[in-house]
């Protein structure tokens, strides 16, 4: 049984081996080129991958693959149909970073709120020079009372609701764009670009969600409303959100993912030097608790498999 990580870096710590596994190889990362993937699993029963895409070409190569295992909740790195095709089981680890992620949305929801980024720079650079003892720049806004819209009502939202709510917000879901009937407990997906103060993305990566926040979309929002994308970079149009930032419509945006990861050097919104922007490494996932549990899924997923009795299947 020969297991491939093809990029095992992405996890801080080292994945242990089952037992059963008779080869086991991590690649610290895999470079996105097919051949260099195909060649990589020429010989794997069983592929563990985070972000590497397997696509519909790369799949049909892989004659002896049995199974892929997915070091995420999100699974738009493979190719479900084609695995389906081709008799591959594609699972993934779902929920493993729900504490973690819902975290840090509510650090991310203060820090805008109350202008963090923007008093760290002046504290430093005009504190010193100040007459008084405190410096007064953009206002400070309250959490309590403010209303959180978010698209994505799986464990990741539910808990970010569920913490929000406990600080004293609003809190209101959306429906998905385009869809006329509302489903209880759901806003219609105007009314929340309209009626909430900060939104909060939690929904998968899907033709129907990608650019589902776009330059039409950041306009239906209030004045002065935050952003926050902690999902895929692509369910947002980054060149929308630096023009809402530098127009002075968004208030203000906290990103995790990006539309490239690792980001170009030239990339926009990494060149802008906002006041109220926040950019992170697709990091929101990875406290101590959602990599141990990410672990422990992702091998749970293998030993399922082997036993025969595969677990959270995608496919």
């Amino acid at each position: 049984m020969q297991i491939v990580f093809l990029d095992s870096d992405t996890l801080p710590d080292t994945l242990p081996v089952p037992e059963w596994a008779t080869h086991w190889t991590n690649r610290p990362a895999t470079e996105p080129d097919p051949e260099v993937v195909i060649r990589a699993l020429a010989e794997a029963d069983i592929c563990i991958t985070n972000k590497v895409k397997l696509t519909a070409a790369i799949l049909k190569q892989l004659p002896k693959l049995r199974f892929v295992c997915v070091a995420a909740t999100g699974y738009d790195c493979v190719d479900l149909q084609a695995a389906r095709e081709q008799g591959v089981v594609v699972s993934n680890v779902p929920g493993y970073s729900r504490q973690s992620v819902a975290e840090g949305v509510i650090a991310y929801i203060f820090s805008l709120r109350r202008a963090l980024p923007y008093y760290q720079y002046i504290g430093r650079q005009a504190w010193p020079q100040s007459p008084h003892f405190c410096v007064h720049g953009t206002p400070l806004l309250n959490v309590h009372g403010a209303t959180l819209g978010i698209f994505g009502r799986g464990a990741i939202g539910t808990q970010v609701a569920t913490l929000a709510q406990a600080v004293g917000m609003n809190v209101i879901f959306g429906e998905h764009r385009g869809r006329h009937e509302i489903r209880p407990g759901y806003v219609r997906f105007e009314t929340l670009l309209s009626q909430s103060d900060i939104i909060s993305l939690h929904c998968p990566l899907t033709e129907a969600t990608r650019g589902m926040i776009g330059h039409a979309e950041i306009g239906r929002m209030k004045p002065g409303a935050m952003l926050i994308n902690s999902a895929r970079g692509p369910l947002i149009n980054e060149q929308a959100v630096y023009e809402g930032l530098t127009g002075g419509h968004l208030g203000g945006a906290a990103l995790d993912v990006l539309t490239v990861e690792p980001p170009d050097e030239d990339n926009i919104l990494m060149q802008l030097g906002h006041p109220n922007l926040i950019i992170t490494p697709h990091i929101s996932w990875a406290s101590e608790d959602g990599v141990n549990r990410l672990m422990h899924g992702i091998l749970a997923n293998l030993n399922a498999f082997v036993s025969g009795e595969p677990i959270n299947i995608v496919t």
